[in-house]
């Protein structure tokens, strides 16, 4: 896998305990606020290695690439971090009705989102692949032709898969809210193929034997950047923390830490 990532300026992020719920109680508010407050960042705690739920002791905790960026940044402007898990088409939403002041959940600032909120400058990019039954032979999207594939809901993968889906005949879409979900489908037999981010991808192959997987040729937008409701203030801050995190090593070992010294 080749590792490309790069950012143009920079974000702080906190390394406040987060828990697994939680959105913005008692009262708080998301949309910023003074410094020494609490920001709440909403995700979708199924994209290991950006952000998955991890059960140690007896507890619940999300965990994860964007989760140690988010908290670093935090700290950085002197806030708490407060983190809200919900499924991925509802992120965009829950940053338009005031629920959340960022999000992180590996979204791809496509032109379609940048009508609705804000970015941050790209933090890393990957590349996408298909995911198959190991011997099923595909080795490019012309390949799928009459055979349904599963993506994520509201995801960048849905997006390629629908394009895709215009010019492959006979290939059809099942969306689906959680990416487990659509490995539980593919190792059913129900799906044939699914659309998932090399990153994601090589967790669920490392634990699912059967599985492999190819990659597919870069197309249109690409890399993950943090979502802000328009016209957010924190946009410029978390931009610059992000510079810092590039110039200081800590974003590589970061990277190294959830994606391995290989990701390059």
């Amino acid at each position: 896998m080749k590792r490309r990532w790069f950012i143009a300026s920079t974000v702080a992020v906190a390394l406040a305990t987060v828990g697994l719920t939680t959105a913005c109680g008692g009262d708080q508010t998301a949309g910023g606020g003074d410094a020494g407050g609490t920001l709440t960042m909403a995700t979708s705690a199924d994209y290991p290695p950006y952000e998955f739920i991890e059960t140690a002791g007896g507890t619940e905790e999300i965990v994860g690439f964007d989760i140690d960026i988010a908290r670093h940044i935090a700290t950085e402007l002197g806030y708490e971090l407060e983190i809200t898990n919900m499924d991925f088409n509802g992120l965009i939403p829950a940053l338009q009705a005031g629920r959340a002041d960022f999000v992180m959940a590996g979204m791809t600032p496509t032109e379609e989102r940048r009508q609705n909120v804000d970015f941050s400058e790209v933090y890393y990019e990957a590349r996408q692949t298909i995911v198959f039954p190991t011997g099923g032979g595909i080795t490019s999207p012309a390949d799928l032709e009459g055979k349904t594939v599963g993506v994520q809901l509201g995801s960048i993968q849905e997006g390629l898969g629908q394009d895709l889906a215009e010019t492959v005949p006979g290939m059809t879409l099942q969306s689906l809210n959680r990416i487990n979900e659509i490995i539980q489908e593919l190792n059913s037999g129900r799906i044939d193929a699914a659309i998932i981010e090399d990153t994601v991808a090589e967790g669920f192959l490392a634990n699912n034997p059967n599985l492999e997987a190819v990659e597919i040729p870069e197309e249109g937008p690409a890399g993950s950047a943090i979502a802000f409701p328009r016209g957010s203030e924190l946009v410029e801050d978390f931009n610059r923390v992000l510079a810092e995190m590039e110039s200081s090593g800590l974003m590589e070992e970061l990277i190294v830490r959830w994606f391995g010294d290989g990701a390059q």
